[in-house]
């Protein structure tokens, strides 16, 4: 317990927006993290108390005591000190801590790996040429999707979960549906190349997920119509191999290409908008810092159970949800996109405002071959040849750790639904989870035979699948728990008038806490 003349600090909350939270308020030095989240919860003022993290002046994060982190900062404590609060996911995802199953079946190496948007479904593609849906309760093959006839390069759900497209070396397209495993509609052809990327509208535009995007090695971009199996558009503008192709939530689309540009599309009309250059090599992968809530659309995993269900309501319904989710992300600021390159750098853009990036991130040695927004979009995670990920500030590009630990070319990453922890495949035959917050290596995962070439943390929180050059792939189970000690996974443990009594009691502020319309909190003596 702090002594009444301990040194004591001035400090003012605001939020990420630099939007004010009540008035400054000293407290002591030693102010622990734990305490600060009950102060600033009491001073929202909310139905439900709100995970936290602190930042001291919007740099460094307060972790133990708010004394350590203004020492390391060296900063002078005669003035208010401005303390940003983010508010965090209302659960926790733990790390897998072993593989629970090995998934046989496929004959050649495992390309690409995908859960379905709720997490209840999970498909495979594979150099073998078939797609397979694998039973996630038993653990065990459930359909083996055959029409295609090269290998399997690249698969996407559809964001209501009912369709998966798949695309492959023979520059075909198909869809699956994953309740049966059959084939939906004709083989979509028309790329005289193999495919490199498919992307799917998003919910909150098309409820009927109708248009599906290809990109492919013959330079050029198709919309296709999934329902009369046609294609709508085709985008050229690039002079060699489009790498990757995103739809955006705001009716954009964004095309990386061996021709080291990046493009922006009106997908509507197809019309090129701008022409994003700087990179001095190829393009390999582009992520937009809305991927997550568009891969989830009208779910939202925080609601998730232990047994994953499909979507419900009408099509205007589960439209209004994805459109209400996708909007608290656009809210906070426009949607960004990163571009990786064989450069070794990146680069952050606003692409639908200007075609000047907003930072280039170097620090890489090697190529980059994937880049990752987590979920919460602060974050930005690349992973390279170099055996490094690096993580970045997702809104300013800002270098924050390197995350060191493999011994070969790292391929893939994936976000866990909390934006704590990833998970990273690796040439090195091993999974690595890592936590972000200490920066360090979490849990090492071996199991694989040979090279990790996929990796994906279903929606839900609850389960990592890997595929590689073994032919097998290989499954993680992970704890979902509440952030908070005690609540379930909505943290809705503590009502409203609980909640202040609660606050008051822990804080002790006796008589300098007064609530009532409002709560203000002007000394607390911790």
């Amino acid at each position: 317990m702090a002594s009444d003349d301990a040194e004591r600090l001035l400090i003012q909350f605001q939020d990420e927006n630099g939007e004010l939270l009540g008035s400054p308020f000293d407290v002591p030095t030693d102010i622990t993290q734990e305490k600060l989240q009950l102060v600033c919860n009491a001073l929202l003022q909310k139905d439900e108390p709100v995970p936290l993290a602190f930042f001291v002046r919007g740099e460094a994060e307060v972790v133990s005591s708010l004394g350590s982190c203004v020492k390391s900062l060296a900063i002078k404590t005669e003035q208010v000190l401005p303390i940003v609060y983010q508010p965090q996911a209302v659960f926790r995802v733990r790390a897998v801590a072993r593989c629970t199953s090995t998934l046989q079946g496929h004959t050649e190496a495992v390309i690409s790996t995908a859960f379905s948007p709720t997490g209840k479904y999970l498909a495979s593609g594979s150099g073998d040429t078939t797609v397979r849906f694998w039973d996630l309760m038993t653990e065990t093959p459930h359909h083996t999707a055959k029409g295609h006839t090269h290998w399997v390069l690249s698969i996407a759900w559809s964001p209501d979960g009912k369709k998966l497209a798949s695309g492959c070396k023979n520059s075909q397209i198909c869809l699956w549906d994953p309740v049966t495993g059959a084939q939906v509609g004709k083989t979509l052809t028309g790329h005289t190349k193999w495919i490199t990327w498919l992307c799917w509208e998003p919910l909150h535009l098309n409820p009927e997920c109708r248009y599906l995007a290809s990109s492919s090695k013959d330079g050029s971009v198709r919309v296709w119509d999934t329902v009369l199996g046609r294609c709508e558009k085709i985008l050229t503008g690039h002079t060699q191999s489009v790498t990757c192709v995103k739809w955006g939530g705001d009716g954009l689309l964004f095309t990386a290409s061996q021709d080291r540009t990046v493009k922006v599309w009106r997908a509507k009309d197809g019309a090129q908008c701008r022409t994003l250059q700087g990179h001095a090599h190829w393009v390999n992968t582009l992520a937009l810092s809305t991927d997550y809530v568009l891969r989830t659309g009208a779910f939202e995993p925080a609601t998730a159970t232990v047994n994953p269900q499909d979507l419900s309501g009408s099509l205007d319904e589960i439209k209004a949800r994805a459109l209400q989710r996708y909007n608290q992300v656009r809210n906070s600021g426009p949607e960004r996109l990163v571009s990786g390159s064989d450069d070794f750098t990146l680069f952050l853009w606003n692409p639908a405002e200007d075609k000047k990036p907003l930072a280039r991130l170097t620090g890489h040695s090697a190529l980059v071959n994937e880049v990752l927004f987590s979920p919460d979009t602060r974050l930005l995670a690349s992973a390279s040849f170099d055996k490094s990920i690096k993580i970045w500030d997702g809104r300013t590009g800002r270098y924050l750790m390197s995350l060191r630990g493999h011994v070969g070319s790292v391929y893939q990453v994936a976000w866990s639904a909390d934006s704590r922890l990833l998970v990273s495949g690796s040439s090195d035959s091993t999974l690595k989870v890592w936590d972000i917050k200490t920066g360090k290596l979490s849990i090492d995962l071996p199991g694989h035979a040979d090279e990790v070439y996929a990796v994906d943390w279903s929606p839900d929180g609850q389960r990592v699948v890997s595929g590689g050059k073994d032919k097998c792939l290989r499954m993680m189970e992970a704890l979902v728990t509440p952030a908070w000690p005690g609540g379930d996974r909505r943290l809705s443990l503590i009502p409203r008038s609980g909640w202040t009594a609660w606050a008051q009691q822990e804080l002790r502020l006796g008589d300098r806490l007064v609530s009532g319309g409002a709560t203000w909190v002007t000394s607390v003596p911790l």
